[in-house]
């Protein structure tokens, strides 16, 4: 399987669930975790910070990111970063279904996106089903949010400290809570 199918087979939001995709899933969280723990494990200038990502996400990132490792990934490939972007220290990104950030995205401490869910009978427990998430322009994430797969966050909006998102939220809202509910309108 080439990354290129994987994509493509991810954004179908078709399960995870062949002994091929299992081994290409392995393979590339090898290859995230190898780029990761060298982001991680030393005190590195903005620039190297950069040049580390263009590495674990296969493609150039814009000159104004700014990440405050450590950061985590188990895939890498399927990150997807707007210009002004900050992602501050601690952040989890399980991209396999795609996380896309807007420019002049704001992301707290230990933030997590997880593009992956699996079924609940336990039968299907092992399978794994893709779905992207999507935050607009401006958005601000709030320090220990989980944002979870298949949800779309509106330009401007913010996301409280310690919520968990589970639908999309409108433009120019604020939510938070467990699951996440709009507070008011910006």
């Amino acid at each position: 399987m080439t990354l290129d199918e994987f994509l493509a087979y991810a954004a179908a939001r078709r399960p995870l669930d062949t002994p091929e995709i299992h081994r290409f899933m392995d393979a590339m969280s090898a290859d995230a975790r190898r780029v990761t723990f060298e982001l991680n494990a030393t005190y590195h200038p903005p620039d190297q910070v950069r040049v580390l990502l263009c590495r674990l996400f296969g493609r150039e990132v814009d000159p104004t990111l700014r990440v405050f490792p450590p950061f985590y990934t188990d895939f890498g490939k399927n990150i997807h970063l707007g210009r002004g972007v900050f992602i501050n220290a601690c952040c989890h990104f399980q991209d396999h279904g795609g996380v896309t950030l807007g420019d002049d995205c704001q992301i707290g401490h230990n933030v997590v996106f997880a593009t992956l869910n699996h079924g609940f009978a336990p039968e299907q427990r092992k399978t794994t089903r893709p779905a992207p998430i999507v935050l607009g322009r401006g958005v601000w994430v709030g320090s220990n949010a989980t944002i979870l797969p298949g949800v779309t966050v509106g330009d401007y909006a913010v996301v409280a400290a310690g919520a968990v998102v589970t639908r999309d939220v409108a433009a120019n809202t604020v939510v938070g809570g467990v699951p996440a509910r709009p507070i008011r309108t910006l």
